[in-house]
């Protein structure tokens, strides 16, 4: 495919499209041998060898990573104030990297990050009804009746919409344990940080759709509160646990073939 070299480079992530054209005028940059070169060039991104101080710039077409993101960062392609899930993939190799489905800032847990358009429309078009998955821990004991509540749809609040308040497609909740133990949270309202001890309940929930907050405003809607939580997986794809929060790996082909297929 024919592309101009500085458009190139700059999806390589090698800068900003001042600062590849500055490279390119120093000569740092070379295609198939010559630096003797000027931006609008037009190369073959699949054919043509191009170099950077020597060393070959790789560009894949796509990249998929999936990321097991920490309390903090925000789920976005780029931002000034605040550290972003695309900031923590060090190893891209494109600059059009962004998030496949968003977290809260301090939610945790499996973000895809690609450059994958086509394969984020489907994952997150409300027609596809793609799962996710979260384990969280709520306050209090969450009672069994909750589990047919949740499965039979819920009424929330939604300021989005005229009549002010929407319907949950059936969720699936399976609760694991009440427990007593201390946790630290950051408070929904007042986004400040909290300390909290007493009884919690471990659960799983899977949902089909990805309305703002959901999650904790159904836990709301029974009494409880969301205290931490984490999604582990999105459609087929489970979050590896091996993977720390913070940590990332590429996906591998059996997980995109599956990915794809389920879509």
């Amino acid at each position: 495919m024919l592309v101009r070299l500085d458009k190139h480079l700059v999806e390589a992530s090698v800068g900003t499209r001042s600062q590849v054209k500055e490279l390119i005028k120093k000569g740092r940059i070379s295609v198939n041998g010559n630096n003797k070169l000027k931006a609008e060039l037009k190369i073959d991104n699949e054919k043509d060898k191009i170099f950077f101080d020597g060393q070959e710039i790789i560009l894949k077409r796509f990249e998929y990573f999936m990321l097991n993101k920490p309390a903090g960062v925000i789920s976005a392609s780029r931002d000034k104030n605040a550290k972003t899930v695309v900031d923590l993939i060090v190893n891209k190799t494109r600059a059009d990297l962004f998030p496949i489905g968003r977290l809260d800032k301090d939610t945790h847990g499996l973000v895809i990050i690609s450059n994958d358009g086509e394969l984020a429309h489907k994952m997150l078009s409300p027609k596809k009804h793609v799962e996710k998955t979260y384990f969280l821990k709520a306050r209090g004991e969450i009672k069994a009746e909750v589990v047919d509540t949740f499965l039979k749809g819920i009424v929330l609040k939604d300021s989005s919409k005229e009549e002010g308040s929407f319907k949950t497609l059936p969720a699936r909740l399976e609760i694991l344990e009440t427990t007593s133990e201390a946790l630290d949270y950051v408070d929904e309202d007042s986004r400040e940080e909290r300390h909290y001890e007493g009884k919690l309940t471990a659960c799983r929930i899977t949902i089909k759709e990805g309305k703002y907050h959901q999650i904790k405003k159904m836990f709301r809607a029974v009494g409880s509160e969301v205290l931490y939580l984490q999604r582990v997986s999105m459609g087929n794809l489970e979050l590896d646990p091996s993977l720390a929060e913070g940590e990332y790996r590429e996906l591998t082909e059996k997980e995109l073939e599956d990915l794809k297929a389920l879509v």
